[in-house]
């Protein structure tokens, strides 16, 4: 069944109203049990992370349209295939869902696991916070100092959060509704705060990021850019522990036209810095990106190029960024606790200088 996103008139936007605290936000559906009514808590789901999609009656573009789904969509995830490659494209997967086949990098793989909130804001080393994993499809925000501030927020009427970012949560309130609603924001972003239902907000322990083979002191990272190629391995020594796909810098746009400045720099890096989420802007004007709640950032150029978890598509396989290499979310958290320098929870962020970071070595053939 093809669940519906949750839409709104913009009337209901400008006039709606729900006390916060004492604060008056005029959010009314600020609810994660709005949105994720329908939502299944036990399938996998996908999300479709472009404009629109058609759900097709086989694996091809080619095949009969039976409907259109538009960017937020939800739908059953119920597995992956191999199907036709669209013209232009290098990918191709495909996902089955119970009323038809979408283009697998159209669909962001998403789960619907809402948690029991916690009341209390733990105590760190820069005042009251704690880093949280989105872990519902995705959940809407109401923007507490406006205006907006991020470039992508002034483009849209409706902020929200996607499943797997990560976000740092400074303050607790119970709104009128008896829910609990954190307060969210950017350590390293433009300044804009937000209030979210809690429930879409998985706290991330000290346990799950503990280093991965901490005592192994010859460690390097490889990375074939190469259009038709697109891994990534992680070598102890002479013996590969881990591999998976990526998307490296495009050296072209989507007109087609060359940007070699897109490219991922070739060559042996360092890992100089490392934060459990950051902000990533830049590009140009028609070619620029704004994101938030980048998880699992490891940087090896001082330009800020860095190996990065991905929510915004999942055309892995495919040079698709702007020089970063992007990777699932389960890849980059297991890369970011393999390589040095080590990054503590508390402050989730570490910059080194010197011969003390993983090589990360990119080639392109």
């Amino acid at each position: 069944m093809i669940s519906r996103s949750y839409f709104i008139s913009r009337r209901k936007f400008l006039h709606g109203a729900f006390i916060l605290g004492g604060a008056a936000l005029t959010f009314p559906w600020l609810d994660v049990k709005a949105q994720t009514n329908g939502w299944s808590d036990t399938n996998r789901l996908g999300r479709v992370c472009v404009g629109k999609v058609d759900l097709r009656t086989k694996p091809s573009v080619n095949a009969p349209s039976v409907g259109v789904l538009y960017e937020d969509a939800i739908v059953v995830w119920l597995r992956e295939v191999i199907g036709e490659v669209p013209g232009g494209r290098i990918n191709a997967r495909w996902v089955e869902t119970p009323d038809g086949y979408i283009y697998a990098p159209s669909i962001q793989p998403v789960y619907n696991n809402p948690v029991v909130p916690v009341n209390d804001i733990p105590q760190t080393s820069l005042g009251k916070g704690m880093w949280c994993e989105i872990c519902v499809p995705y959940v809407d925000l109401i923007q507490s100092n406006p205006p907006a501030r991020s470039p992508s927020l002034k483009e849209t009427l409706y902020p929200r959060l996607y499943y797997s970012q990560v976000i740092w949560v400074d303050d607790v309130k119970t709104g009128q509704d008896g829910e609990l609603y954190f307060q969210v924001n950017e350590r390293f972003g433009y300044g804009d705060i937000f209030w979210a239902n809690a429930k879409a907000f998985r706290p991330i322990t000290a346990e799950e990021i503990a280093p991965i083979s901490p005592d192994v002191e010859e460690k390097r990272v490889v990375v074939d850019a190469t259009r038709n190629r697109q891994y990534l391995s992680c070598y102890e020594g002479n013996n590969e522990v881990y591999y998976c796909q990526i998307s490296s810098g495009a050296v072209w746009n989507a007109s087609g036209e060359i940007v070699e400045e897109w490219g991922t720099p070739p060559g042996a890096h360092l890992i100089w810095r490392k934060a459990i989420s950051m902000h990533m802007s830049g590009g140009s004007t028609g070619g620029g990106y704004d994101l938030s709640g980048v998880a699992w950032t490891t940087l090896f150029t001082g330009n800020g190029v860095a190996i990065h978890s991905t929510f915004w598509h999942n055309d892995f396989g495919t040079p698709k960024s702007h020089g970063c290499i992007n990777v699932r979310p389960d890849d980059a958290k297991w890369i970011f606790r393999w390589t040095t320098p080590q990054v503590p929870i508390d402050p989730g962020d570490v910059q080194i200088s010197g011969m003390g970071g993983t090589i990360i070595d990119v080639r392109e053939a």
